[in-house]
């Protein structure tokens, strides 16, 4: 199927780029934190590297996170430094590697970082509604073609697709869980085009008409509202999901014991309390994809993701077309015998060696 291409939108690397780019990125960052003087013994093996999703853009990303990450550099006494990427597989590539040593995940990529790269949680953020999770949606034009759900449901071709990566909770697993595929809809045969970019891009690509329709979520149409106010008042939520729970921290279980309870006890802390310090704190959350702040958890709160994970893979084992029945049973079979697996690392992740 054919696919919208910008210059805005993702863009995809060859892994040996995607390497570089990386390398390139973190090596920058390091060059100037390494010699500022609050850090002037520090080497590059004492750098604390953090992988910042793309929710924005690279830049955009890396930029939020240096107020908080140079805080909590000078409370755990090592430079912490942003490793921001275009696209989840850049992400997964890096965690894959061993190239970051604490990230803010959700979804997919937090339960990977647990069951298969060995990561614990540390923390999960809060927002200022409370509410212990955010929902995915669906958004058109207002005052467009499409007034509602069942104009996008009931017109197969009629419409072109803005979403996010196949990783992404909101911008793909969640919609097709719980909207497309109870409507016996594959999305990649029922829109005449898509286009596969983060949420800020496919949000600005329907207030611009340059696509119908688009999966985004509730936590990042309230950012992106504040930063394209004049775009976000065009825009209209056709469709929500049940609650997805917020993303998390986590951190490799290779450091110190003594370490991780720093980072753990720096972020519980984070725009705490009263006065002038922590009103600054809660500001840079606020900048921060409008956070609250962080609560406590443990890697066996993943178990709600790893569900919705599991989920999808059965239901596209149960409408894909197989050679045999047999075929079929043998995948669903084997799909549950690796959630299994992987709750029993998620209950493993829970507890601190």
């Amino acid at each position: 199927m054919a696919a919208l291409r910008y210059p805005f939108f993702r863009l995809r690397l060859h892994t040996a780029k995607v390497r570089k780019a990386l390398l390139s990125s973190l090596l920058a960052c390091c060059t100037g934190v390494i010699s500022n003087p609050g850090f002037a013994q520090a080497s590059l093996a004492d750098v604390l590297s953090f992988g910042v999703l793309p929710l924005g853009g690279a830049r955009e990303s890396r930029t939020d996170w240096e107020p908080l990450l140079n805080q909590m550099g000078s409370a755990l006494g090592r430079p912490v430094l942003p490793l921001s990427v275009t696209s989840y597989e850049g992400l997964q590539l890096a965690l894959q590697e061993n190239r970051v040593e604490i990230a803010f995940l959700s979804g997919k990529l937090a339960v990977d970082a647990v069951t298969e790269y060995g990561m614990e949680v540390l923390a999960q953020v809060t927002r200022p509604d409370g509410l212990p999770g955010y929902r995915a949606v669906l958004i058109a034009r207002k005052n467009g073609p499409i007034r509602n759900l069942d104009d996008v449901l009931r017109l197969p071709g009629q419409w072109s697709l803005g979403r996010g990566q196949k990783p992404s909770m909101s911008g793909y697993m969640v919609p097709v869980l719980q909207l497309f595929g109870p409507a016996n809809i594959q999305i990649e045969k029922h829109f005449k085009r898509e286009l596969v970019a983060g949420h800020q891009s496919t949000a600005l690509a329907v207030a611009n008409g340059e696509v119908d329709v688009a999966t985004n979520n509730t936590a990042d149409l309230q950012r992106f509202a504040a930063r394209f106010p004049l775009e976000a008042s065009r825009l209209q939520t056709i469709w929500q999901s049940d609650l997805i729970p917020h993303g998390v921290v986590v951190m490799r279980k290779a450091h110190p014991a003594a370490l991780r309870e720093k980072a753990k006890a720096f972020l519980m802390a984070y725009g705490r309390g009263e006065g002038y310090k922590a009103d600054q704190e809660r500001n840079v959350l606020k900048q921060l994809h409008g956070l609250a702040g962080f609560l406590p958890a443990d890697s066996g709160m993943l178990l709600p993701m790893l569900q919705l994970e599991y989920q999808l893979a059965q239901h596209q084992a149960l409408s894909g077309n197989w050679v045999t029945e047999a075929a079929r049973q043998a995948r669903l079979d084997r799909l549950a015998s690796e959630f299994e697996g992987q709750k029993k690392k998620l209950h493993l992740g829970s507890h601190t060696p």
